[in-house]
């Protein structure tokens, strides 16, 4: 009988315990240890109850010009990943007002690598981890996809280093498990309608901290297709065909590319769809969330 009653009186308190991590939320947790809102991130786990969750990171778009957006990015799409029973991850990061390229792939790798460090903190288990976003932060999210593994890249007579050392765990890894690209910009060389680069008064200018034909070199940098190959994740990608901010064709080049290296699971054009409207849909959604638990069986 005492054995019973021992028995039951574990099993509830692991209930209690368990019980607890559904539902709960860390906001404006500082990634950098510096205290700028722009390395600020928001943490919500999902209703079920279990002992830990798989995170998802989501990056807002707003061509780079926003550094604390990290609300609207999980109004936008956290949803249906918290329904599915991830753990959403919702990061800010610096704008092109802030700071020059590549400062902003430093803050994401940065928040993946916090996210890491701090796992069991949090109640997450980071042997998976997605990432996504849209708009810019679909390029960010692209980026951070296919420099996997890259510290310092050299392209003509310029070196820079992609992985940056912000914050205060240099050494943990920042690596994605998979990536959905909801119409990122891609290739900053055919920014205008896939024919070729944007002037000097566009937001690719403001980020690179000049025209895009005068910088050729920093214009590879900042473009995700520059660094694909075989240690990149799998990748969903989506975009509306009717999208007049970032150039469908954006997609359906960076597709080809992906299929070329075996890193792509799907590519869905959606008919009529714009810079979000249409485009977000029950169906894009479901398609997202279907690929990450796919992705992280």
């Amino acid at each position: 009988m005492k054995k019973l009653l021992f028995t039951a009186l574990i099993t509830a308190f692991g209930l209690i315990g368990f019980s607890q991590n559904a539902n709960k939320e860390w906001l404006d947790v500082n990634y950098a240890d510096d205290g700028q809102v722009y390395h600020n991130l928001d943490i919500h786990l999902p209703a079920t109850e279990q002992q830990n969750y798989k995170p998802i990171i989501i990056i807002y778009g707003s061509a780079w010009f926003a550094n604390n957006m990290k609300g609207m990015a999980f109004q936008s799409m956290g949803k249906p990943l918290l329904d599915a029973g991830f753990a959403v991850i919702s990061i800010n990061h610096r704008s092109s007002n802030d700071a020059k390229y590549p400062a902003q792939i430093h803050d994401v790798k940065a928040a993946i690598r916090f996210v890491r460090a701090n796992a069991d903190k949090y109640n997450l288990d980071t042997s998976f981890l997605g990432i996504t976003g849209f708009s810019s932060g679909g390029h960010l999210s692209s980026l951070a996809g296919t420099t996997n593994g890259e510290t310092n890249y050299t392209i003509g007579g310029k070196t820079i280093n992609l992985e940056g050392d912000l914050g205060n765990y240099t050494s943990t890894s920042s690596k994605v498990d998979a990536v959905v690209d909801w119409f990122g910009p891609i290739d900053f060389d055919l920014m205008e309608n896939c024919e070729g680069p944007k002037d000097g008064n566009s937001p690719e200018a403001a980020i690179m901290g000049g025209a895009p034909v005068d910088n050729p070199e920093m214009t590879r940098f900042l473009s995700p297709n520059t660094f694909i190959d075989a240690n990149d994740p799998k990748f969903l990608v989506i975009h509306g065909d009717a999208d007049n901010v970032v150039p469908h064709c954006q997609s359906v080049l960076f597709s080809e590319q992906l299929k070329e290296k075996g890193l792509l699971v799907d590519f869905i054009s959606v008919p009529k769809g714009g810079h979000g409207p249409v485009t977000f849909n029950e169906n894009t959604f479901k398609a997202m969330v279907d690929f990450f638990l796919e992705e992280s069986k």
